[in-house]
């Protein structure tokens, strides 16, 4: 059903961009492992109802492991992420970690998919849009070579996580158990994380009034938890539901709505690349869709 999975992978890339939004003005007052391992315990506590409510433990099964393997793999591919942000330029950076969208296209082609020729355009259109949509600065950028490695490193990470939970549940009920094993997993790796880090010297908290600062952020941090495991949902929702080739492009046009959120919230000026990017992911889109 090709309608579903646009609506559902266009619905990811919705929740994706928002939560990436979020998370980003979050992590300029808290620190960024922080950020996540709260979200991701709002995103456990909520989703432990859920099952607990749906039965859901019922549906467990070995193909959970896929559910680990995701919950292993996101946090690593965020912390090489912020890492890569932090070295810069973030216009290099941003667009470069996009381009894991190459990996699930890539299990979906080994797997027999095979896009009609307006599809295929379509996925060629779209990626490039959503490369420029990050706003990648071409000229006068230098780049540090590890900056680069974590990049691709992050983008990899982040197109594995796809891959995986598209392949951890069969039915509704049993994505709920996955996403609640993934976002377990997620707390677990992360949590881990933060004491290394605290340990080594790191901050937990903001410098000053610390815990009120969390506190204050909480319904924020939730939302970016509850996001981030929607957008997992509906993507999983849309692999199932058409070609992964078409699901994982139109998922991936999070950087289009984070660039968008920023405009609109922050007032931040669009640059002729970013532009030119979120146009032509728009017609990617529709060729997508139509193809």
């Amino acid at each position: 059903m090709p309608g579903l999975t646009a609506l559902f992978a266009l619905a990811t890339s919705l929740m994706w961009g928002l939560a990436d939004f979020g998370g980003g003005l979050l992590t300029r007052r808290i620190p960024a492992l922080t950020v996540v391992v709260v979200s991701q315990c709002v995103a456990v506590a909520v989703l432990g109802v859920v099952v607990v409510a749906t039965g859901s433990w019922t549906e467990w099964g070995p193909q959970l492991w896929f559910a680990v393997g995701a919950g292993l793999v996101g946090p690593v591919a965020m912390l090489a992420f912020y890492k890569a942000l932090a070295l810069g330029p973030m216009g290099v950076v941003s667009p470069l970690g996009s381009l894991g969208v190459v990996v699930p296209v890539g299990v979906g082609l080994f797997l027999g998919e095979r896009p009609g020729p307006a599809q295929f355009a379509g996925i060629a259109v779209a990626v490039v849009g959503i490369v420029l949509a990050g706003g990648p600065e071409l000229r006068g950028a230098p780049v540090r070579r590890q900056a680069v490695l974590l990049t691709l490193l992050a983008a990899f990470g982040f197109g594995a996580v796809m891959a995986l939970i598209a392949e951890a549940s069969t039915t509704v009920t049993g994505l709920f158990l996955a996403l609640f094993v993934q976002r377990v997993t997620n707390v677990l790796a992360g949590g881990t994380a933060l004491y290394v880090s605290v340990r080594r010297g790191g901050r937990a908290l903001p410098e000053g009034t610390g815990m009120h600062i969390v506190w204050a952020a909480l319904p924020a941090l939730a939302f970016v938890g509850l996001a981030d495991v929607a957008a997992n949902g509906t993507y999983a929702m849309a692999a199932r539901s058409g070609p992964v080739t078409v699901a994982a492009v139109l998922a991936s046009l999070y950087p289009v709505v984070t660039a968008l959120a920023a405009r609109g919230v922050l007032k931040e000026r669009l640059r002729g690349v970013q532009a030119a990017g979120a146009g032509l992911a728009l017609v990617g889109t529709v060729l997508l869709a139509t193809g």
